[in-house]
């Protein structure tokens, strides 16, 4: 069973790069419409050890034997929908965020997704529990993770801030962006990321470019609307696993020890004023951060997201297994 490559999607190049941690053979479709690179991003990522990249059509006319497929959302399901595998959809984001982001003002009925996914045997992952709840749907609460081990020593020679996000502009109310600006207002912070309707904004060129731009930072900067999105993200994860500190607002699902691993407040000048203490200070920071990379290795290591992805894949084989028809187990 081990040896049947897994399929997915090309979406969230960072998410699915964790992938290669279960070490096994795997399929991505790529040069999907309606992403926002036509192509795996590699200034987001390398593509996975092991992994294939193919076309949806040479997909659908496989013959390959799929342990199971990998979806990140609906359109990808009927994407995929005559492969004879089993499935797990992955919830990357809120519903709320997500009518945030559109304009929602009526929240959709999810008893059709609900019914679909029971339907079909699809075992739904979230990769927070408040996404997951956002959903309203059965589902596992699986959380991504970082490798301290893939990160070089932080030096954060440059006395700035740096923030990672892709379209800031239309993710504003998730990002809780008016708080940032007037938190982080007077303090030099670096943006990093695909923002095309900010031309001072561009992504890194690699990943060794990224991990690059994490060592040489002094803190690194998240905040979110605690309703839309969670208190961290895998660009979050990723910079404590580098070693920088983290400052944020307050969020009842942060990994952020105030005072031990970054600062939290919901008070734009106290932030302000943490910020100035860890530029003027490398030493504190590099303690903060030292502190923020055994965050990640004691409670969010890569490793325990494959462990738990696994028994995820096994669950999707079960409820697959259990459907009328259903061919014997791969």
């Amino acid at each position: 069973m081990r040896n049947s490559p897994l399929l997915t999607l090309n979406c969230h190049e960072a998410w699915v790069h964790q992938l290669e941690h279960l070490h096994r053979p795997l399929h991505v479709i790529d040069g999907l419409a309606g992403r926002y690179t036509a192509q795996w991003d590699r200034n987001v990522r390398p593509v996975p050890r092991g992994a294939t990249l193919l076309r949806l059509d040479e997909a659908l006319a496989s013959k390959v034997a799929y342990g199971c497929i990998i979806a990140h959302g609906v359109s990808d399901l009927l994407d995929v929908k005559t492969i004879d595998a089993p499935r797990v959809l992955v919830l990357h984001g809120t519903l709320d965020g997500r009518m945030a982001q559109e304009g929602l003002l009526e929240r959709p009925d999810v008893r059709q997704l609900e019914r679909y996914t029971e339907q079909l045997g699809i075992h739904v992952v979230a990769v927070s529990a408040l996404k997951g709840s956002s959903w309203g749907i059965p589902h596992e609460v699986i959380p991504f993770g970082a490798d301290p081990a893939a990160y070089g020593p932080w030096s954060g020679h440059l006395a700035c801030g740096l923030r990672i996000a892709n379209q800031i502009r239309v993710k504003s109310a998730v990002l809780y962006w008016p708080f940032h600006e007037a938190a982080f207002a007077g303090i030099p912070v670096r943006l990093v990321g695909h923002n095309p309707d900010m031309p001072d904004v561009l992504p890194s060129r690699s990943w060794g470019d990224l991990k690059q731009i994490l060592a040489s930072h002094r803190f690194f900067v998240h905040t979110a609307d605690p309703r839309l999105e969670d208190g961290y993200n895998m660009a979050t994860f990723e910079a404590m696993a580098a070693g920088l500190p983290i400052l944020s607002n307050r969020h009842p699902s942060s990994p952020i020890e105030h005072g031990v691993n970054g600062f939290a407040s919901d008070d734009p000048e106290e932030v302000n004023a943490f910020a100035r203490l860890l530029l003027e200070d490398r030493e504190l920071a590099g303690k903060m951060g030292a502190a923020a990379r055994e965050t990640i290795r004691r409670r969010f290591d890569v490793r325990l997201f494959a462990e738990r992805f696994d028994g995820a894949i096994e669950v999707a084989r079960q409820k697959w297994r259990g459907l009328p028809g259903a061919r014997s187990a791969r």
